[in-house]
């Protein structure tokens, strides 16, 4: 189950490159990109990516868009991203089946109400929710209708209608709402019968549902804090799940040395390949 043994303070952005056949993932608070084989260091904290070639991914960090050669290690601007702000960093982020990329960004402490979700799209950064606490759970049904997203603050995951052009369209609805349990919606990602799968904080669970918003069954993990899933592997059927040690005491830590690993869990459900991302 253990995938990768190196503990991340804040893992996040699990994300499994179709064209490569590899899967990355991120540790926020230390500033790093992880795959299997090597580690990349950065100056600023980074979150989230999709693809745009073999070699090329999109990061956004806590400052910009940027463009990362896997193989040179370079970095090419594209877009700031509240760059003006310095309480604020990127979170949770998903390309979309358009060529879009959507992520989130929230308050360095999670400050209420501080954080926004953008669209990338055809060059241009656009705003489409704000005053969210900690934004989480960006993906996207199979068929195209809906995005998800989640204030992890709030304990509520939304279902967004979405237009031709993959932009919000209508009023966003109550997808799932956890303000009656004691752990919060994190990461997610959809299937290919479009079953959410929900990374739960505080649950040491990704839990699936239907796309009615009921409960189907839950895959247990040894770490407390779940934060992100990602399907991948040959057949896109494993299921790949960072974790963290925010927020966790000295004792949780060293009673359970899993927490902040990575897992991968074998033959879990079919999965989507990530789309690519267009950058004009």
């Amino acid at each position: 189950m253990i995938f990768d043994d190196r503990v991340c303070a804040l893992g996040e952005g699990a994300f499994w490159h179709p064209d490569r056949s590899e899967f990355f993932w991120f540790d926020i608070l230390n500033k790093t990109l992880h795959s299997k084989a090597k580690s990349w260091a950065f100056d600023h904290m980074v979150s989230a990516c999709g693809w745009i070639d073999r070699d090329t991914l999109l990061i956004a960090s806590d400052r910009a868009l940027f463009c990362f050669d896997l193989t040179k290690g370079t970095q090419t601007h594209v877009a700031n991203l509240e760059a003006d702000n310095p309480n604020t960093r990127s979170n949770d982020g998903r390309a979309d089946p358009w060529g879009g990329f959507w992520i989130s960004t929230m308050g360095l402490t999670a400050q209420p109400n501080a954080g926004s979700i953008y669209r990338f799209y055809k060059g241009e950064l656009n705003q489409l929710f704000t005053n969210i606490t900690i934004p989480n759970a960006i993906c996207f049904a199979p068929d195209k209708s809906c995005a998800y997203f989640s204030d992890s603050g709030a304990k509520i995951v939304w279902r967004q209608p979405l237009d031709d052009l993959g932009w919000p369209q209508g009023d966003r609805q109550v997808f799932l709402n956890f303000t009656d349990q004691d752990f919060g919606p994190d990461g997610a990602v959809t299937d290919a019968n479009g079953t959410f799968w929900n990374a739960q904080w505080g649950a040491g669970r990704v839990a699936a549902y239907d796309p009615k918003g009921q409960f189907i069954h839950a895959v247990a993990l040894p770490a407390l804090h779940t934060s992100c899933p990602a399907f991948g592997g040959p057949d896109l059927t494993d299921l790949y799940v960072t974790s963290a040690t925010q927020n966790l005491s000295d004792q949780d830590l060293a009673n359970t040395p899993e927490h902040g690993q990575t897992f991968v869990v074998n033959a879990v459900s079919t999965g989507l390949p990530e789309p690519r991302i267009l950058l004009d």
